[in-house]
């Protein structure tokens, strides 16, 4: 009998170990627990500012947590930085110190900018 015949096919799985990461780890399978996404601007016609800063968390298909980060000219593509976490709670925390440096440097929500101008 040729080798590749001899699979056990009694069972729908040919290994017990799982291949979830998140499983294996003992963390919460799932998605992120909630949504976080930022879009914030820094204006000065003065000075011929027109900057914006985009970040959020997605998680990869490994089940890692992503913070993605944008920033550069208004209408322009700008650039791009990924960092990945194995846990959620880290992503947050750049997240949040990232957040932190932005306003402390003038970069406000587009609502807010808004409203500021008029």
């Amino acid at each position: 009998m040729p080798f590749f015949t001899k699979m056990n096919r009694s069972d729908l799985y040919d290994s017990y170990m799982s291949l979830d990461a998140a499983v294996a780890c003992g963390d919460h399978a799932g998605m992120i627990s909630q949504p976080y996404q930022l879009y914030v601007e820094r204006m000065d016609p003065a000075k011929n500012m027109a900057r914006f800063y985009a970040m959020e968390i997605e998680q990869t298909i490994f089940g890692e947590a992503c913070l993605t980060r944008r920033w550069g000219r208004i209408g322009k593509s700008g650039q791009e930085k990924q960092h990945v976490f194995e846990r959620e709670e880290e992503a947050v925390l750049l997240f949040l110190d990232l957040l932190k440096q932005k306003r402390a440097r003038g970069y406000l929500p587009r609502t807010a900018l808004q409203s500021s101008q008029s």
